[in-house]
């Protein structure tokens, strides 16, 4: 073979082999793309049935989209300065993204980046708490859903002034929570013209619920109950109470209609989480960034009744409420 013939054997072998190699080379990057890990923060500010159901959305909506999580949550016990502590944590040890499960856990986590992307749910007034600059165009590193239905505080007062014909209704909050206070302040704005009042009992812990509810005794003809983190999570001293004396109760979540609430016009928090969860696969998987999501509200509103509660106030059940039933 001629010297040139030779060198052209081997200047075409190496470009083969380097053509293999490239694709090799290309097929390990696209494998090792596809089966990233990431790694997920979750801050959720106390464990409670409605906070844990969106969490579980949450987690679902990721495992439906294929993306592989590596979890690390940590829960505040009700504690701001823990929930503050956990957000720093987060941060530190850099996550690919937060769950910020509840207003206070947004907060700390907002305060903590703004770099990490931040999905929040189980938030009432993201605008109010500073999260966002809008619900449409949040701007910044933080989106998500939020607990809050348009029609659910109206048709809860119509609920008690037409039906239960309540004229004075308490509410036992904790008024630290931004969330909270948001809530009440737009039940006693909606009362002005219904000709009803709200009395109010604060709470700072839990360990406070059952005493600020019996403050209420003689004051008020019903009660309804927010989605405060703080009284839901030791709800059982408000509807002994409430039931004990035969106060109707309504709720802000299905759960509390469970645990022995009258009734809640809600929605499902494990479908909230499962939306924040698909907010977050957009993200991860970059094709949107917080800033461009707009925060989502609640899709399905409806009425839960607890047929043994209304049994205990000798309630009867009308059809034309249309209501659902808890289990």
């Amino acid at each position: 073979m001629k010297s040139g013939s030779k060198k052209m054997l081997v200047f075409i072998l190496s470009a083969v082999l380097l053509l293999a190699a490239c694709g090799n080379s290309g097929e390990v990057k696209d494998k090792k793309t596809s089966s990233k890990k990431y790694k997920i923060g979750v801050s959720q500010i106390v464990e409670h049935p409605s906070l844990n159901a969106a969490y579980d959305g949450f987690k679902k909506a990721l495992e439906d989209a294929g993306i592989d999580v590596e979890y690390d949550v940590q829960i505040a016990q009700g504690d701001n300065s823990v929930n503050t502590t956990i957000a720093t944590n987060l941060v530190s040890a850099d996550v690919d993204l937060i769950f910020a499960n509840s207003t206070p856990s947004a907060q700390a986590a907002a305060s903590a980046t703004t770099e990490i992307p931040i999905i929040f749910t189980s938030v009432t007034d993201a605008v109010g708490a500073e999260l966002v600059d809008s619900m449409e165009s949040p701007g910044g590193n933080v989106t998500g859903t939020i607990d809050a239905h348009p029609d659910a505080i109206t048709n809860t007062m119509k609920f008690l002034k037409e039906e239960l014909d309540a004229k004075n209704v308490g509410m036992v909050f904790n008024s630290g929570e931004q969330n909270s206070r948001a809530q009440v302040d737009a039940v006693k704005e909606m009362l002005k013209d219904m000709d009803m009042t709200v009395v109010e009992a604060s709470v700072a812990t839990s360990a406070d619920v059952k005493q600020a509810t019996e403050s209420l005794l003689g004051k008020v003809d019903s009660m309804y109950i927010i989605t405060d983190n703080t009284v839901v999570s030791a709800l059982e001293s408000v509807i002994s109470v409430a039931n004990d004396n035969k106060i109707p109760m309504m709720v802000g979540e299905f759960d509390s209609v469970k645990r022995g609430g009258l009734a809640a016009y809600g929605f499902e928090y494990f479908d909230i989480g499962y939306e924040a969860g698909q907010m977050a696969v957009k993200i991860l998987k970059g094709e949107s960034k917080p800033a461009d999501l707009p925060v989502q509200i609640p899709q399905k509103l409806k009425l839960i009744m607890n047929k043994d509660t209304a049994s205990t106030l000798r309630l009867d059940i009308k059809d034309e409420w249309k209501a659902e039933f808890s289990e």
